[in-house]
């Protein structure tokens, strides 16, 4: 699978590549909201995992929304992982159209067996 991570903090983008990659998926890291709707909208990904706090214009949140809005991203897994862990962010982050929510710090066999789980719903 090839896995798209948003996260503009280096090392924790890092942490996930590693742990993802060495799952046997393909990964991909960018740091920001716009290059991450630049690069899913441009190329196929199975999954995204997003941060929420991110710099420039467009936020976590946005970013979720502008792919639910596109009809070649729509469907795309969007697995959210953010400390922004309150019941308002969690409602955005839901009416934005995310598929799952991982609180940071979040646990890492957690978000594989749930990766696995869509690589197994692709085959």
């Amino acid at each position: 699978m090839r896995v798209l991570v948003c996260e503009d903090q280096d090392a924790i983008r890092r942490m996930i590549e590693t742990l993802v990659g060495s799952s046997g998926h393909e990964v991909v890291g960018v740091a920001t909201g716009a290059k991450a709707v630049e690069l899913a909208s441009t190329e196929r990904f199975d999954i995204l995992l997003l941060d929420l706090m991110l710099p420039g214009a467009l936020d976590g949140f946005e970013v979720c929304a502008r792919l639910r809005a596109h009809e070649a991203t729509k469907d795309l897994p969007i697995f959210v992982i953010s400390a922004m862990d309150d019941p308002e962010s969690r409602a955005r982050v839901r009416d934005a159209g995310a598929t799952a929510f991982y609180a940071k710090p979040f646990r890492p066999l957690e978000l594989l067996k749930d990766i696995q789980a869509i690589a197994a719903s692709r085959k």
